[in-house]
């Protein structure tokens, strides 16, 4: 099995606004730098843009680890996605879960994989961090 690295990040201008994601994904020497965004978008789905966008682009199952400065991202794919996916994509207060769309894909794309999710504060210095918010902010 590959064993893959990957570094998201999202942003936006204005929340709702213009947005950009960027993600590095390291797979042994490779290293791939992707990105885009979109023009009317919030923070959260840009970060879930980067994450998804990049576990797309593995075309094997793989052993991958997901750094990522959005706690959002990391929780909801870690903590509430499950509870989520058994009330039938409501929140424990009976609201529609935000980003729904987003959050149906990640989880497509983690079960063909073996993730684990680890958090890096973002703007503090972290080298791979800080390229992947250039990428998003380009």
């Amino acid at each position: 099995m590959n064993s893959v690295v990957i570094y998201t990040d999202g942003g936006c201008e204005g929340n709702p606004g213009p947005g950009g994601w960027g993600a590095v994904v390291r797979c042994g020497a490779a290293v791939r730098e992707i990105s885009g965004g979109e023009l009317a978008t919030t923070n959260n789905r840009m970060e879930m843009r980067a994450a998804i966008e990049a576990l797309a682009t593995l075309t094997e199952r793989s052993e991958v680890c997901v750094f990522t400065d959005s706690q959002y991202l990391k929780q909801g794919i870690t903590q509430w996605i499950s509870g989520w996916k058994r009330k039938g994509w409501v929140t424990a207060t009976k609201a529609p879960v935000k980003n729904v769309d987003l959050w149906k894909r990640l989880d497509e794309l983690v079960a063909r994989h073996r993730v684990t999710w680890k958090w890096v504060k973002g703007h503090a210095g972290h080298a791979v961090n800080e390229r992947c918010d250039g990428l998003a902010n380009r």
